[in-house]
């Protein structure tokens, strides 16, 4: 095998919890993340030595501040001295809170695994992954998962019901850091029940889930860009049964019991240009 295709799936934080600031920067979360259909492709490709990587998005960096890059020169390091050419089609939003750069990065670690048959646990990759970025190892397991500490401590939980998740991001970039760094964590005056929303989950009730969705992270993204409430706002009146911010912002995500209806407010929000880049998916 010279070459390996993988996808790597977005994700939407069902419900995101901050509990404290710790004395490294970090902070404490407890967050229920879900990967949802929307994907990138990578394609890796076998090389004599270095790293080279191409992509399909426009003016995004494919040099060493790239999450791609670290990814592979880590695998490099610690795994071998093989060359890899990495190709990126980019569908994901940039700087959207989908948690794009991370699951391309994991991406890149689980192919590498694959393409040279290096054998490493999932266990151990995730382990390996959270140097690069503290949403990477959940990007590498998947699924459903409870994430605690900063992100790192991967509980795997059973999957969402069945439901149609309507995504939209307007016109707008967010850095994480920046979000974080503004964050009053001591002074968050209501947090979701996320120990509520994993029972939910356990029990197979969405409207357990839908009950609990929160992101403490809206304190600081939407005041900054309130568009972000009016497309929550709009989503609710064409019918989602709830709609939250996901991650950091800006990408909104709404979730509908019924695939007409998202399909008919996939529709609108196209038609009405809240958001400038709109699909309607299912979790993963």
């Amino acid at each position: 095998m010279n070459d390996y295709r993988i996808k790597a799936y977005a994700k939407v934080n069902l419900g995101l919890d901050v509990l404290r600031r710790l004395e490294n920067g970090y902070h404490q979360v407890k967050m229920i993340m879900q990967s949802i259909g929307l994907h990138d492709e990578l394609t890796l490709e076998k090389a004599q030595s270095g790293i080279s990587i191409t992509t399909d998005a426009a003016g995004l960096s494919t040099g060493e501040d790239n999450l791609i890059w670290r990814a592979a020169k880590l695998m490099q390091d610690k795994y071998g001295a093989f060359g890899i050419r990495i190709h990126l089609c980019k569908n994901i939003p940039i700087a959207a809170g989908m948690a794009g750069g991370s699951t391309d990065a994991a991406a890149v670690m689980k192919g590498i695994n694959h393409l040279y048959g290096l054998g490493i646990s999932l266990s151990r990759l995730m382990e390996d992954g959270v140097s690069i970025g503290a949403d990477v190892p959940y990007c590498i397991l998947g699924g459903t998962a409870l994430a605690e500490g900063i992100g790192e401590r991967l509980t795997p939980l059973p999957p969402l019901p069945l439901c149609h998740i309507l995504i939209a991001k307007p016109d707008i970039s967010v850095s994480t850091k920046d979000v974080y760094q503004h964050l009053d964590a001591e002074g968050i005056q209501s947090h979701p029940d996320i120990d509520s929303m994993a029972a939910a989950l356990r029990a197979g009730r969405l409207d357990g889930v839908l009950n609990c969705m929160g992101n403490v992270l809206e304190t600081v993204t939407v005041p900054a860009h309130p568009v972000i409430d009016r497309i929550k706002i709009r989503m609710r009146e064409l019918g989602a049964a709830n709609s939250l911010m996901s991650g950091s912002g800006p990408t909104v995500f709404a979730i509908f019991q019924e695939e007409d209806r998202a399909q008919a407010a996939l529709n609108r929000f196209r038609q009405e240009g809240l958001a400038n880049q709109v699909y309607l998916t299912t979790s993963v």
